[in-house]
């Protein structure tokens, strides 16, 4: 008997392709949410909050995976830009600066009352990129529904000069992570997935094997 279908919570194309690594049996769907900051609320519990919010708002009897990523400069939170004026003031105030990009994951089912929760944390160094690369880049469009209006997979802007943690957590889906909490799920996966992320984004990674080493921990803990 194969893998049961996963429920994706996303309507985000970068979420949709990376989690297509994995070879599982998906589809997507979105709930439509108020995604505002409440008062005093700092942004890890923020970004828990809507990864928890995204997917009990879906009903269905099939596992639920959902995610939420948020841009942190300053200890303010970046959201998606609403026009080029926004996205170009976001990217002067990063460049050759470091921000923070946080990840929470969920993965629940509500008839069997799973629930699972992760947060990856990535240090982005911004390089001294110039005033025309900014616009440039604005005018590709690109900058759209992203958080911080940047992607670091953006081959001709390339905006970043440097990440210290999990590259796929900063395109919005910590892949190592997610890996640990299927397989505490008892999902299985049949893909080297460090392996498998490193080649599809054509990078080296070094923090896998202490995201997975603590994966390790955690089941023998429990």
């Amino acid at each position: 008997m194969g893998q049961e279908e996963i429920i994706l919570a996303s309507a985000s194309p970068r979420r949709r392709e990376l989690f297509a690594l994995f070879e599982l049996p998906y589809r997507c769907a979105a709930a439509d949410l108020d995604e505002n900051q409440l008062p005093d609320e700092s942004p890890i519990n923020y970004v828990a909050r809507l990864a928890l919010q995204k997917g009990s708002a879906i009903s269905a009897e099939l596992p639920v995976l959902s995610a939420d990523t948020v841009v942190v400069f300053e200890g303010e939170i970046l959201g998606k830009p609403a026009n080029d004026d926004e996205a170009r003031e976001m990217l002067r105030r990063m460049r050759a600066k470091t921000h923070s990009v946080f990840t929470a994951l969920a993965l629940q089912r509500e008839s069997t009352g799973l629930l699972l929760q992760d947060l990856c944390h990535t240090e982005v160094l911004m390089r001294s990129y110039t005033d025309a690369e900014i616009e440039s880049y604005i005018q590709s469009g690109d900058y759209r529904d992203k958080a911080g209006g940047y992607a670091i997979q953006h081959k001709a802007f390339h905006p970043v000069a440097a990440v210290q943690g999990c590259y796929a957590n900063v395109m919005g889906l910590p892949l190592c992570n997610l890996a640990c909490m299927l397989q505490k799920a008892d999902i299985t996966i049949d893909v080297d997935i460090p392996e498998a992320c490193q080649h599809h984004l054509g990078i080296t990674c070094q923090v896998y094997p202490q995201i997975l080493a603590r994966c390790i921990q955690a089941s023998q803990a429990s």
